[in-house]
């Protein structure tokens, strides 16, 4: 099978979210001064309502983030079949603990400058979660059911002309709705978009390149348009401003006006090169000028091919992907560009070159981060098709709304350089039988029909079914949830000629506790409801990484995977679902602070080709094994290391495939017996020369507290974040990594504090207030700049520690 992309760009109106005007249109985003509660209220849209007991929100707002936590919101007793229940249990924390069922209502006022006759309006919402109900000066304007769907409604019927506007949105999430936190509210961006009715269509511009080489490439945009006797004139420029390209064209068949345009020299956009094109397009009717959008692209080729999988630029490329939910941790579900943009440096760190937006459209933020920064994207669409997972999920909508969510998925999305393929489901119950076929087909048929350029793949988890019913048969990129032991029949019985890992490993640990003995197990439970960090722990679906290593290095077919999950995410507490008060889950490489795991070293020494990696575990503070066996393993892309416990040698290990997965990836002492010290490991080249060093020590009592900020100069926009890990050290500086002090954060000058998290998926503290106790001897503080630039200080306190401040400069 060869299924090939020609080229991808990305559309962005950089006038898109900034309240600005590019002269023909205005732009202005709904972000401030939202009125909203939490409960029903009858006739909610009224114009003359009294909204006086009303709090006042900024959008993007999550309603539900600030709790508290409670055992009782998301209490279920169900089967689930995708965790092999046998039967119906009594869970807890399924959906987070967190408030997320009921009603809530949002009012704006606004003013448009530009709106009149000739013109056009559009009030466009890049998801409201959930079943959202858009009213304008009092009358319904629509109805968009799916919580994670772009949609937009045309208001200009329903506006005063310079007059003030009234917008009301009524959102209800159900119980039994979710099977993880989905958040509440209006999470994601609103805007109003006012044009003239001669206007380039919302969402209406496709663009590839149908010949790239290194001499040139053949840039076709396709663009619809409404109104006759147009022309368009397109520019194009590097990004440097040179302009390489330009070319108008007033032929229109139909709708859409289509021209090509020839760039020299171009340069391809890649994951360790993201260059970004710029194409202005002007809109003239009888020469005058109506409409103008401003566009962002990258120039590349994507062939997929038999046994061989993504070849990118020519280039085989293999996925070194993680999947990811779109809960920001203690910021709940409201989109942050900041936020995202520190997910993706720190993946990118660790050699992340993808990313799957499970199981759920991704926000365009992470999109265009992802265009930037050099990711690879599969965008999902959906969890649940016709058959429900859960008895209030997307199954009630599906056969009414499906086709029309997949429309406003791709058009809205096509033209971002880093989606290389689409996911229409993910372990749907719909696999088994001939109606899951024809939906499947259905489906792909509707994506290939809105963009003929991306393969589309589905998340089987049902693997045996999939192969007997057809199923995987059909699909453009066969998608392998977990089920490592039948990718060789699945290779061998499914006609495309590889097989993606589209979902990996589900390995649970919890950030700096480790169990003794250290032994590998599915669905381990211990006392205190952690699971150990030492990687040896999993679930009953799922596997080990090293399984995963194994397939993708032995075999080309294997073109690459993404793991369960990049980071810990709301809801989910596998393996303690039914252990209170757990509530967020253990899949995560990182933790829920976005703190690394031991994890995230394994992955890195594997992925981060260009950098060393030499990492140790555990911490070595064990006070009462004394003289007990303590394994020390070591993540490092180096083969063999020598470990030393207070000067005295343990031995050389060496990765080898002669013995278990395990020892071909990691380096393990395992009749290590504990003395407190040091620990040092010694790492060699591969001719025997030592090469790096690291040491691990027993740390002292608590002493004071280390700050590290990620970023030390903020944008001054009432948006930008810096995260502050803050560390419980001893008085030479070693982490206490038993430490769980209480600790206090003060925020003064031109910032605010905004959230703290520990990332304890046990604990019960909530996020938003300036209080929690440390984990592990670890947490991390958010700081938000405030709109006025100034200095930011920040101040953390302990009983019993030494206090510490840090300063942050928003400009």
């Amino acid at each position: 099978m060869k299924y090939t992309l020609i080229c991808f760009l990305v559309l962005l109106f950089f006038d898109n979210g900034f309240g600005q005007q590019n002269g023909v249109r205005e732009v202005l985003l709904l972000d401030k001064n939202w009125k909203f509660i939490n409960e029903e209220v009858k006739g909610g849209e009224r114009e003359n309502l009294n909204t006086s007991g009303w709090e006042s929100v900024e959008v993007p707002h999550d309603w539900a983030i600030k709790g508290p936590f409670d055992k009782e919101i998301d209490i279920q007793t169900v089967k689930v079949t995708q965790d092999m229940d046998q039967e119906a249990r009594t869970r807890t924390g399924r959906t987070g603990a967190l408030p997320h069922i009921g009603v809530g209502w949002y009012r704006k006022t606004f003013e448009l400058s530009s709106f009149g006759k000739g013109k056009q309006a559009l009030l466009v919402f890049d998801g409201a979660m959930s079943d959202a109900h858009v009213y304008v000066n009092g009358t319904k304007v629509g109805n968009h059911p799916y919580g994670y769907a772009y949609f937009y409604f045309d208001i200009t019927d329903y506006l005063k002309e310079g007059e003030e506007n009234l917008v009301a949105v009524r959102l209800e999430n159900l119980p039994f709705s979710s099977r993880w936190y989905p958040g509440a509210g209006l999470y994601r961006k609103v805007q109003v978009i006012v044009k003239d009715k001669v206007s380039f269509n919302h969402w209406g511009t496709f663009i590839t390149t149908p010949f790239i080489s290194d001499e040139v490439a053949k840039v076709n945009i396709k663009t619809e348009v409404t109104g006759l006797d147009v022309e368009v004139v397109t520019e194009i420029k590097d990004q440097t401003g040179r302009v390489v390209a330009t070319r108008s064209s007033n032929e229109v068949f139909g709708h859409t006006i289509e021209k090509n345009l020839v760039v020299p020299n171009p340069i391809r956009w890649d994951i360790d090169n993201p260059y970004l094109y710029t194409a202005t397009s002007r809109l003239y009717q009888h020469g005058e000028l109506k409409d103008e959008q401003t566009i962002r692209f990258g120039i590349r080729s994507v062939v997929y091919e038999r046994g061989k999988g993504l070849v990118l630029n020519g280039k085989v490329t293999k996925f070194k992907g993680v999947c990811l939910h779109h809960d920001l941790g203690p910021l709940g579900a409201a989109v942050s560009r900041a936020a995202l943009k520190r997910q993706l440096t720190i993946l990118k760190d660790m050699g992340v070159n993808a990313i799957r937006s499970a199981h759920n459209m991704p926000s365009l933020e992470q999109l265009e981060l992802s265009d930037e920064m050099g990711f690879l994207f599969v965008a999902e669409s959906f969890d649940e098709w016709a058959v429900p997972k859960v008895q209030n999920g997307y199954n009630r909508f599906f056969d009414e709304w499906a086709e029309k969510d997949v429309v406003n998925l791709v058009s809205a999305t096509r033209n971002h350089p880093c989606i290389v393929m689409w996911s229409s489901g993910n372990e749907v119950p719909d696999q088994h039988g001939s109606e899951g076929v024809k939906r499947a087909k259905w489906l792909q048929d509707i994506f290939h029909r809105e963009d003929p350029t991306r393969p589309v793949t589905v998340g089987m988890d049902q693997v045996k079914a999939t192969m007997a019913s057809g199923f995987g048969a059909i699909l453009d990129i066969p998608g392998l949830n977990y089920r490592t032991h039948l990718y060789h029949e699945a290779y061998e019985k499914f006609p495309q000629g590889f097989i993606l890992g589209s979902e990996t490993a589900s390995t649970v640990s919890s950030r700096g506790i480790y169990k003794f003995p250290v032994v590998q197990g599915k669905m381990m439970l211990h006392d205190d409801f952690h699971s150990s960090s030492y990687d040896v722990e999993y679930c009953t679906w799922s596997n080990l990484p090293e399984d995963d290593f194994a397939l993708q290095d032995d075999y080309d077919w294997v073109i690459g995977e993404f793991v369960w999950t990049g980071f810990d995410y709301l809801g989910e507490p596998t393996p303690y679902n039914e252990a209170w008060p757990s509530r967020s889950s253990y899949f995560g490489i990182l933790d829920l602070a976005g703190l690394p795991k031991d994890r995230y070293y394994l992955y890195r020494s594997r992925w981060n080709t260009e950098e060393e990696t030499l990492h140790v575990l555990p911490h070595w503070n064990w006070e009462g094994r004394e003289g007990e066996i303590t394994p020390v393993f070591v993540y490092t892309n180096y083969n063999s290391a020598e470990l030393f416990v207070n000067g005295v040698s343990q031995g050389v290990q060496t990765k080898t495939k002669d013995k278990s997965l395990q020892h071909r990836y990691r380096l393990m002492w395992m009749d290590v017996k504990y003395e407190p010290g040091t620990i040092k490991v010694v790492a060699f080249d591969d001719d025997g020369q030592p090469v790096a060093e690291k040491e691990v020590h027993t740390a002292g009592k608590p002493h004071r507290l280390e700050l590290k900020t990620d970023r030390s100069v903020l944008t001054a926009d009432g948006k930008d974040l810096s995260y502050i890990t803050v560390s419980v050290v001893d008085k030479d500086g070693n982490l206490c990594p038993k430490a769980d002090n209480q600790l206090n954060v003060k925020v003064s000058g031109a910032g605010k504090f905004k959230v703290v998290c520990n990332g304890d998926p046990t604990s019960l503290e909530m996020f938003h207030k300036p209080t929690m106790k440390a984990f592990s001897g670890k947490l991390v503080v958010t700081v938000q700049a405030d709109e006025e630039p100034g200095e930011i200080i920040l101040e953390v306190t302990g009983r019993g520690l030494r206090k510490s401040m840090l300063k942050i400069e928003a400009k």
